[in-house]
Order: C-alpha cells, then sequence, then structure tokens
C-alpha cells in the first residue's frame, strides 16, 4: 500500500463516515476499511486518483478534517496507465459501488467531477455496478453530454434483497404460498432425518481459524466458485475478513449435520443490514437442500438480531426469489470524449 493511498482512506475518514449516514446508496463496499483492503490486494499499475469534494456551502470550504468544515462528496477513483479512470473496486468483488454525495449536493459535486478529470486529461470513465436509483445515473449522464462526452448506460447484473419483518412467522407470511410450503417442507426434512444445527462464528482469531473450511466448502459447491477463488481472489477475502471480523461486521455461518459443517456462507452486517456475500456446500448433501436453508437461518438469525434488511447481493440465482429477495438492476456507465 502506498503513501498516497494511506492518506486518501485515512485522512478522510471522519468525513468519509459522515458522508456514509447521509448518503442513499451507502454500502459496506463504500466504506473506506473495505476500499482499503481492496486496493492493498489489487491496485496494481494503478494510480489512485481519489478525492475529497468540500461542501460548497460549509463556512470555509475544507475537508472534515480541517477545521471541522464539512466534506460534500467523496470520489473513490483508480486511473490506468491508458488514461481511463474508474472506481476503486471491481465487479467480482465490489457487489455495489458508487459516489457518496451528500444529499442536494449531485449537481455542483458532478459538475466539478467532469472538470477535476478533464484536468487530469481522462480518457475514458467506467463506473460499475451502480444500483438503478443511483444518483450518479440520474445526473450525470445528462451533464456529461452536455459538455461533449458520448455517454453509455449499460445492463450489468442483478441484485436481490428483502425488508425483513420483526418474526418468522411474519417473514414466512412474505412469501408465496409454493415458496413457503417449500421452506418448510424442506425444514421438516432435515428435523426429522438428521442431527443438525447451525451457528455463527465472529471472532477474528475464531474467524480466521475456520475460513479454511468455508473456502473448501466454497470452492467444492460449483465449478464457477472454484474458478473464480485465484490465489489473488483468496488473499484478498482473507484479508476483508480478518478487517471485518475486527469491526464486528463479519459471520460466518456455518450448518452441521452430524457434528460436520456440511455448508457455511459468508455474511457481513452493516448499519442495519445483513449481506450475504457468498456460500458453499456439499454438493453430495443437495437432498437436504443444505445450501438454502442455512441462507434462510441466516435470515432467521437477522431477524432475531433486529435487522431491518437482508442483501441475497449480486447474481440471479433462483433461490434468492425462493427466499423473497425483490430485484434490482446493476448498471455500468460509460463516459468518453467524443
Amino acid at each position: 500500500m502506498t503513501a498516497a493511498s494511506t492518506t486518501f482512506f485515512q485522512d478522510a475518514l471522519a468525513g468519509w463516515d459522515s458522508l456514509l449516514a447521509a448518503s442513499p446508496v451507502a454500502s459496506l463496499f463504500l466504506t473506506p476499511q473495505w476500499q482499503e483492503v481492496w486496493w492493498e490486494n489489487f491496485a496494481g499499475a494503478r494510480q489512485l486518483a481519489g478525492f475529497s469534494w468540500p461542501n460548497p456551502e460549509s463556512a470555509a470550504g475544507a475537508g472534515a478534517g480541517a477545521g471541522g468544515n464539512e466534506i460534500g462528496a467523496i470520489a473513490s477513483l483508480a486511473a490506468a496507465a491508458d488514461g481511463s479512470f474508474s472506481f476503486v473496486g471491481s465487479p467480482d468483488t465490489f457487489d455495489y459501488n458508487d459516489f457518496l454525495v451528500r444529499p442536494g449536493l449531485e449537481e455542483p459535486f458532478y459538475r466539478a467531477l467532469l472538470e477535476r478529470l478533464a484536468e487530469q486529461s481522462c480518457r475514458k470513465l467506467r463506473l460499475d455496478s451502480l444500483i438503478e436509483d443511483s444518483p450518479t445515473l440520474a445526473w450525470l449522464p445528462d451533464l456529461a453530454r452536455s459538455q461533449g462526452y458520448e455517454v453509455a448506460v449499460e445492463y450489468e447484473d442483478v441484485t436481490s434483497g428483502i425488508a425483513l419483518p420483526d418474526s418468522w412467522e411474519g417473514y414466512l407470511a412474505l412469501l408465496s404460498k409454493k415458496d413457503r410450503h417449500e421452506l418448510r417442507r424442506k425444514l421438516r426434512r432435515l428435523d426429522t432425518q438428521t442431527d443438525w444445527r447451525f451457528y455463527f462464528v465472529s471472532e477474528p482469531a475464531e474467524t480466521l481459524a475456520r475460513f479454511p473450511e468455508f473456502l473448501s466448502l466454497m470452492r467444492m459447491s460449483r465449478a464457477d466458485k472454484d474458478e473464480f477463488m485465484t490465489p489473488e481472489r483468496e488473499r484478498f477475502f482473507y484479508s476483508m475478513a480478518e478487517r471485518m471480523a475486527g469491526l464486528d461486521r463479519l459471520r460466518l455461518f456455518f450448518l452441521e449435520l452430524d457434528g460436520a459443517a456440511v455448508a457455511a456462507s459468508l455474511c457481513f452486517d452493516y448499519r442495519g443490514a445483513r449481506l450475504l456475500y457468498n456460500s458453499g456446500y456439499r454438493p453430495d448433501l443437495a437432498y437436504y437442500s443444505v445450501g438454502l436453508l442455512l441462507h434462510a437461518m441466516c435470515l432467521k438469525d437477522a431477524i432475531a438480531s433486529g435487522m431491518g434488511y437482508f442483501d441475497f447481493l449480486r447474481g440471479p440465482e433462483p433461490y434468492k426469489q425462493h427466499l423473497g429477495g425483490r430485484q434490482k438492476s446493476l448498471f455500468s456507465l460509460v463516459v468518453k470524449r467524443s
């Protein structure tokens, strides 16, 4: 990690937290801790081009770390050698990405962003993983076109989540009759034919000790997950697990049958929401639906913990809809000189 990255991620910390509290697109992936760990693992030859933008309505117009004045926005950007810019992060490790902009300051910020990019001779700006109701999608395309840029908005993926009621029975009532029946049937089968339990670990040392077990279950569950877990991504997963566990944001769930772990789900808790980041299970036990049922138990625990939202994150897997997930679209935005 370079000194420049340390300065960017650490010096804006107080203002960053304030923006997260105010932003409609705030997520775990936009926290300085998540972004710093990603940068440590994946920066490569890219240069950090992020900046904090002062709120023009604040008294002195300085950053939150200087005299207590308010930061209006944070732009986490990386520059490549070919003159292109992108978010810090990537779609394979960031389910959501965006600028953090204080509500009411969108137009002046996006104008300032375009000015900053022009000053740095940006040839192309690619912004991935924008949720469909992102202020960036609402403001930046028209502003960029008005200044002579070419703009393309590209469909990227879907994401799913569900607003949680205050009880398990209330949750079951939200499901379709068919999905509710199937979930209850699968739980009865597990109850009558096996000795099972679920639990989570969250303390940093225990999390890291159990992490190889999670990775093994993840790899064996699907061929594409095995291919995804390259040595570079594995290092990132370990680094992120250690950082998030240290912040008490990680919950590593396991489902055991007859004393053996057969499914695992890596979840993160952030601002009243539980995020299901990745998972794995033993395919030879698919008859018992151990993967889906552990997801359901993660959701049940989230309700018991008073969470208001369960986020299945990106991907169109059918189980997310069977468990009540409602889909939203993710888009990429590309802005370049004509």
